[in-house]
C-alpha cells in the first residue's frame, strides 16, 4: 500500500494555517502506528491513544479537529466514548473504525453521532479520504490554495481581492484588505496588536500600537456600518472577527 505524497495533493490546513489535528484510539498498536503514519505523511499533528480513557483526557488536551474511533476498546466501548467525547467537543468529525459489518452497528454508530464508519480491513487511502471529507465539512480544515475566505456574509477572495457582505461590494485600501484577511483566516480567534502589527506591518512591537486601532476603526466603517457588528474589540487582548448573530453581546 502506498500513501499520497502531499506535494501531489492540496494540502489541508486549519484555517490559522497550522496543520491539521487528528486523535488516533485504537487498541492495535500496529493498525495505529500505520494510520499514524499514514496520516502524519499528509502533514497533520497526530496523536494516539490506546483505550477509552487514554483518547478523552488526550482529547482534552489536544483538542483534534476530527477523530478515528475504533468501536471496540479494552475499557469502554465507542459508543460510550464518543459520547463523553462530545461534552468537551461538540463538533468534532468523528470516524469509527470497526471489525463489524452489520447495517444494525452501522446505525448504531451514526445514531450516536459518528459522522463516518468504514469497516475493517480497510485501506489506508480510504480513511484518508474519508477524514480530509469529514474535517472540510466540519469547516475545521480549509485547501491551501483555495483563495475565498467566509465568515458568516462576509467574504473576501483572495485573489481577486473582492470583498463582500452579504452580497454587497465593499472596497477596501491594500492594508485594510491585508488586515481584513489576517482576521478572517483566524475567525473568532483574538489576535493581539502585536501579532497584527507582525503579520499586517511587519512591525516589531514598539509604540506603534496606535495603527492598528486606527485601521481596524477604518474596517469597521465599512464592514459594520449599518449592519450587526463582526469585529470586535477583547479590551486589554485584542481583536478578533466572527459570524455577526443576533443575540451577539459585545
Amino acid at each position: 500500500m502506498t500513501a499520497t505524497s502531499p506535494h501531489h495533493r492540496t494540502e489541508l490546513l486549519r484555517p490559522d494555517g497550522s496543520p491539521v489535528r487528528v486523535l488516533v484510539v485504537d487498541d492495535e498498536a500496529s493498525l495505529t502506528e500505520l494510520l499514524s503514519m499514514a496520516l502524519r505523511y499528509e502533514g497533520w499533528e497526530v496523536r494516539s491513544a490506546g483505550d477509552g480513557t487514554g483518547a478523552l483526557r488526550t482529547a482534552r488536551e489536544f483538542r483534534p479537529d476530527a477523530v478515528v474511533l475504533d468501536m471496540m476498546l479494552p475499557d469502554m466501548d465507542g459508543l460510550a466514548v464518543l459520547g463523553r467525547l462530545r461534552r468537551d467537543l461538540p463538533e468534532v468529525p468523528v470516524l469509527f473504525l470497526t471489525a463489524k459489518d452489520a447495517v444494525e452497528d452501522r446505525i448504531a454508530g451514526l445514531t450516536a453521532g459518528g459522522d463516518d464508519y468504514v469497516t475493517k480491513p480497510f485501506s489506508l487511502e480510504e480513511v484518508v479520504a474519508r477524514l480530509r471529507g469529514l474535517i472540510r465539512r466540519s469547516g475545521a480544515g480549509t485547501v491551501r490554495g483555495e483563495s475565498v475566505l467566509a465568515v458568516g456574509d462576509l467574504v473576501l477572495d483572495e485573489d481577486s481581492h473582492e470583498v463582500t457582505r452579504g452580497g454587497v461590494e465593499i472596497h477596501l485600501t491594500a492594508t485594510e484588505f491585508e488586515l481584513l484577511r489576517f482576521l478572517m483566516r483566524n475567525p473568532r480567534r483574538v489576535l493581539s496588536k502585536a501579532q497584527i502589527l507582525d503579520r499586517v506591518w511587519s512591525y516589531d512591537f514598539g509604540g506603534q500600537a496606535n495603527v492598528v486601532e486606527l485601521y481596524i476603526s477604518y474596517l469597521r466603517r465599512k464592514i459594520d456600518a449599518g449592519r450587526e457588528p463582526m469585529i470586535h474589540t477583547r479590551r486589554g487582548a485584542g481583536y478578533l472577527i466572527k459570524a455577526a448573530e443576533s443575540s451577539a453581546t459585545l
